[in-house]
This record gives C-alpha cells, structure tokens and sequence, in this order.
C-alpha cells in the first residue's frame, strides 16, 4: 500500500484546523453547550459535529467553507444563548419548559405522551434518581434538557440538620493545596494562607515532605485533609 504523505499532511492539517475552531466556538458558547443540551443546542451541537468532520475528511471540500459554516453555526447558538438570556418567551420558545409528568403521586399520562415517555422509561429515570418504590414520588418533572428533577413525599425525604434542630458550621469551598504533590500556590493564596502555613500543619499530621500525597485539600475552616498515594493497593473485584 503506497501512502500518499501530502494527503495525510493534508489531512493532518485539516483535523487540526478544526479542532481548533470547534475548540474556540465550543469556549465562546461557555459550558452549557457540553452539561445542559437542549433540543436546539443539539442540533447545533451535531451541526457543527458533521461540518467539523466533512473539513477534515473530505479533501475535496473547501476549507475554509467549513471554517465559516462552524463559525456561523457557532454564531446563531451564541446569540440564541444571549435572546434567551434577555427574553422569557425567547427562552420558552428555544429551550423549552418543565413538563410535570407525577403531580400529587399520580401520573399525568397526558403529560408523559407529550414528553414522548412511556411508562418503562419513567420508571427507569426514576430508579436513576434512586427511588425504587414509585409510591415515594409526590412530584417529577421532566427538565427542558430532558432531566427528571423528582421531589419525594415528605416523609420520605431525608433528614437535614434543620429538621433536627441542630446547628452546623458553614464549611464553604474546598481547595485543592496539593495535587500530585505540587503545590497549588494560587489556591492557598486564595484561601489566605502561604507555603509556610502548610508545611507547619502537614508536619503536625506527620508529613516532612509532600512525595507521599497524591492530594491535600482545605476549607474555610482550616481542615486539612491528606489522601496518600497508594499505588500498592490493588482493588476488589466487583461481585456479578
């Protein structure tokens, strides 16, 4: 087989080229284009998918028409994600609204042929959220991005320190001070303290260096937690 090493530097070049571009749109579109699809996301999504690959591949086509159509594609969804910001009725329309499918324990199945479900795929949704018992539901509503959001009736609903008048302190954010035994300085300048600060504590919980810790976090309460590195523990076997 001879190869061609122009076409492959061809398509070298190409596949780059769009990756590079759906990078730059994927980051101008910000993170809800990759965590929250909505139906018109996804089409947007596939869109810029097949004219991504159709630049690559086909050597034929020109490349910068690819370029274009991503970037206008890229475009339309940047400012559909701007209107739906500025107008509710904007964000009806293109991102769609919950839809109740269990109100009051019962099930709307008017509600569930609208969303396209049958029975088999709301109870499966609903053992994915972790209620096996349907009598448990009091509402479930099917999210714009095809999510079931579920509230449990009330006394099925699990405890919360409020529930039991106890006061509990703010534990805030965690910070990453230690991944891979470096030091992450910035995220110590964040939560006020220094390099000196830490080794003192580390010292204190029997660390003289940081060659043994994989990660070290700390919250606004200044807890220190170390996980180790432990690369000679070998894990279970996971029973059939």
């Amino acid at each position: 087989m001879n190869l061609d090493f122009a076409e492959l530097g061809n398509v070298t070049l190409r596949a780059v080229s769009s990756l590079v571009t759906l990078f730059l749109v994927t980051k101008m579109l910000g993170k809800k284009q990759v965590s929250q699809l909505s139906l018109f996301d996804y089409v947007i999504g596939i869109s810029i998918g097949n004219f991504a690959a159709e630049m690559t591949i086909n050597l034929e086509s020109n490349e910068i028409n690819g370029i274009l159509a991503v970037i206008i594609f890229g475009f339309f969804a940047y400012l559909v994600s701007y209107l739906t910001m500025k107008s509710m009725s904007m964000r009806r329309f293109f991102m769609g609204t919950p839809t109740v499918i269990i109100q009051n324990g019962k099930i709307l199945e008017k509600n569930l042929k609208k969303v396209k479900f049958d029975i088999n795929d709301m109870l499966e949704e609903i053992r994915s959220n972790g209620y096996f018992d349907l009598s448990q539901v009091e509402y479930a509503l099917m999210e714009a991005n095809g999510k079931l959001s579920i509230l449990p009736k009330a006394e099925y609903r699990p405890l919360t320190p409020k529930d039991m008048k106890i006061k509990v302190q703010s534990e805030g954010l965690c910070a990453n001070v230690i991944i891979d035994s470096k030091i992450m300085c910035k995220n110590l300048e964040i939560m006020d303290k220094d390099e000196k600060w830490l080794r003192k504590q580390l010292k204190v919980l029997g660390y003289d260096d940081f060659d043994k810790i994989l990660l070290a976090t700390l919250d606004d309460n200044e807890k220190l937690i170390v996980y180790e590195k432990n690369l000679n523990i070998e894990s279970k076997d996971i029973l059939e």
